[in-house]
């Protein structure tokens, strides 16, 4: 009988790597998901691609000694640290002296979705920091939502309260957010 995620990470948290590996290959489809859900919201030119997203991920998590009490704060973790690599990725796209302007463009899995540039990436990361600093449940809302694509109610689902109640936090968090964005804007 194959163990349990909570098993799993139980586990993992009382220090069995291979526990924790064999969490991450139990969540490796979820977290492919995950990451190509990242890109395509967030990757406006990237040419890093999903598995190596997810790679790259998997090194920042197992490499520090995290604690994942459920799989909720698993998955929102994961989702912070794409976030993270996406928004890294885009400032030193930035910081190229030679070539920055040159951008791959990709096709957008929605028509008509907006996905943003580097540069509002990078605020839009910033926000979200300062969010994490102020009220860090928000700003895990906000990486499921915004940055990994997870609906209201698998959120809600995640976190065990209801779907308005995570409808009434996202709301917050927008509200924040763009009142941070707006502030960063250049005069």
């Amino acid at each position: 009988m194959a163990p349990t995620i909570a098993t799993l990470i139980s586990s993992a948290e009382d220090g069995d790597h291979s526990a924790a590996d064999a969490l991450f290959a139990t969540l490796y489809a979820e977290l492919h998901r995950l990451a190509k859900s990242q890109l395509a919201r967030n990757g406006a030119g990237a040419t890093i691609g999903t598995t190596t997203l997810l790679h790259e991920a998997y090194l920042d998590i197992a490499g520090r000694e995290a604690v994942f009490p459920d799989r909720a704060r698993f998955m929102g973790y994961a989702a912070k640290v794409m976030r993270g690599l996406i928004i890294d990725y885009a400032r030193s796209r930035q910081a190229l002296k030679r070539g920055g302007a040159f951008e791959i463009t990709t096709l957008v899995t929605e028509p008509g979705a907006a996905v943003p540039d580097d540069q509002e990436l990078a605020r839009i990361g910033a926000a979200v920091d300062e969010l994490a600093t102020i009220d860090p449940p928000l700003a895990e809302i906000v990486d499921l939502k915004f940055f990994s694509g997870f609906s209201l109610a698998e959120i809600g689902a995640m976190r065990g309260v209801s779907e308005r109640t995570v409808q009434r936090q996202w709301e917050k968090a927008r509200i924040f957010l763009h009142r941070a964005m707006q502030r960063s804007l250049p005069a």
